[in-house]
């Protein structure tokens, strides 16, 4: 089984961080190739940004299912052009989000999130609604470290703890999910640290979940259903 990764970012040292997380789920049967878009954004953190880095995207998905691959993640938890590559490529296409918060639903009543600044926000607002998930995820949070700071990872343990456990405290979240792929390898600290304040709560790492739930729609030999995604009429285009 062939699962490609799509980091969207311009940036190669992000891209190597992904390839050494994504090292970690790869089973002996499992082969994961980290790809970078060639052009985009230095980072996605509003809509503006996410707008530029669609073709580069969508360009490297066409690309990975031309290559073989069985199933492709973008690597971003906006779910960048997800939508629009499900109507390109004939393989399972994943962003951070989606599986995530699947995987967080089945595990408590209330979903918090916990992301890097406030200019995502709306956008994850945006997702929960979209998804239908505005009744049991209320709680989004920010930590106000931009994904190019992420890389200090006590810093950035100290930040989501603050944030998580007020989610907690305040009612309005019992599963925390980790509102960007670049919150790398805090997960299950995060989730220890959770615990030794008193109570068990589940943290979700949004790249796990993706790499998990990919895994699983290409044994059960699932894909994007075309009655929803549906193929683009052909016309002329200028990307």
């Amino acid at each position: 089984m062939k699962l490609t990764v799509v980091s969207p970012l311009i940036g190669e040292p992000f891209a190597e961080h992904v390839r050494k997380e994504v090292a970690q789920w790869a089973r002996p049967d499992l082969e994961i190739d980290v790809v970078r878009v060639q052009r985009g954004v230095a980072s996605i953190e509003s809509e503006y940004d996410e707008a530029l880095a669609g073709p580069g995207i969508l360009e490297a998905v066409q690309q990975a299912a031309a290559d073989g691959a069985d199933a492709v993640f973008i690597t971003c938890f906006g779910d960048p052009a997800v939508h629009a590559a499900r109507e390109v490529v004939d393989i399972p296409v994943v962003g951070g989000f989606e599986p995530a918060m699947l995987t967080a639903l089945s595990l408590g009543d209330q979903v918090g999130i916990v992301t890097v600044l406030p200019n995502v926000v709306p956008m994850i607002r945006g997702l929960v609604r979209r998804y239908g998930l505005s009744d049991r995820c209320t709680d989004v949070r920010v930590v106000d470290l931009p994904v190019l700071e992420l890389d200090e990872p006590e810093k950035l343990l100290d930040l989501l703890h603050r944030e998580a456990s007020a989610a907690i405290q305040s009612g309005t979240a019992d599963v925390i999910v980790l509102g960007c792929t670049g919150m790398i390898g805090v997960a299950r600290e995060l989730q220890a640290r959770l615990e030794r304040d008193g109570t068990f709560v589940p943290v979700v790492d949004p790249t796990g979940a993706a790499l998990l739930w990919l895994e699983k729609l290409v044994r059960l030999g699932l894909r994007a259903s075309r009655a929803t995604y549906l193929p683009p009429p052909p016309k002329e285009r200028r990307a």
